[in-house]
């Protein structure tokens, strides 16, 4: 009796991991193609808000890669991600870095790439864990393996985080700047960037001195690494070849 019951246990184990897969997967492929217009960050401070008794604000627009300036895209790889275009969606290095901080200090750093940051933020949670981790690594696998490097982009720039109710570069750069993502300024995309490690703390139109000392810091370093274009025929052939 016992050996049946542990049987069919391990039959319902087996056939949740199995529809898991299955689900994530085909997720993974629609949104190849279609825009990602909500994520559980989203909800989370929808509720929050709520909860606080304050009406949720969500400001967002989804807009393509050839909609956002160029210098969005270098000033993120510059701030968040220096080697982008040539991993494969970790940085050993930086995880390595991470481990040894976590082992001195109680509060989690993560090492995360934009591959892992786009992973969390469209399928997952905001709050650190080993053990959402280990569900971001596994997302970011599917999305270097089914996405090209300008889709992830694409959707990183769409939808993180960047400020109270704030999603994506779009409405940002129409909340701050008045104007479209198109049309941001090297100085501008520097500051929106700096502020996404905290973007509910740091504001681009009130930037404190650390700001502002980073802000420099990231336009320095944007002159300095590989240029990131996808409109470019170079680094459209790169992108190809990564499908």
């Amino acid at each position: 009796m016992k050996k049946n019951l542990w049987g069919k246990f391990l039959r319902i184990i087996r056939n949740i991991i199995i529809l898991f897969f299955v689900i994530s997967i085909g997720w993974i492929i629609v949104l190849r193609f279609v825009p990602v217009y909500i994520t559980p960050l989203m909800l989370i401070r929808s509720v929050e808000a709520i909860v606080d008794g304050e009406m949720p604000k969500n400001s967002k627009k989804w807009v393509p890669i050839d909609k956002i300036s160029s210098h969005m895209v270098q000033a993120v790889v510059a701030s968040e991600d220096n080697l982008f275009m040539e991993h494969n969606g970790f940085s050993f290095d930086d995880i390595k870095k991470a481990w040894q901080h976590n082992q001195k200090g109680k509060r989690i750093k993560g090492g995360s790439t934009i591959s892992q940051q786009t992973a969390k933020n469209v399928f997952l949670w905001n709050k650190r864990s080993y053990f959402r981790k280990g569900l971001e690594a596994y997302f970011t696998v599917l999305i270097e393996l089914f996405w090209s490097k300008e889709r992830i982009m694409e959707v990183y720039l769409n939808v993180i985080e960047i400020g109270d109710g704030i999603y994506g570069v779009e409405a940002a750069a129409l909340e701050y700047f008045g104007k479209n993502a198109s049309e941001l300024s090297r100085s501008q995309s520097a500051l929106i960037a700096v502020c996404l490690p905290n973007p509910r703390r740091f504001s681009p139109v009130r930037p404190s001195s650390y700001i502002q000392r980073r802000k420099e810091q990231i336009m320095v370093l944007m002159n300095k690494i590989p240029r990131v274009d996808f409109n470019k025929p170079d680094n459209n052939i790169k992108n190809k070849k990564r499908k």
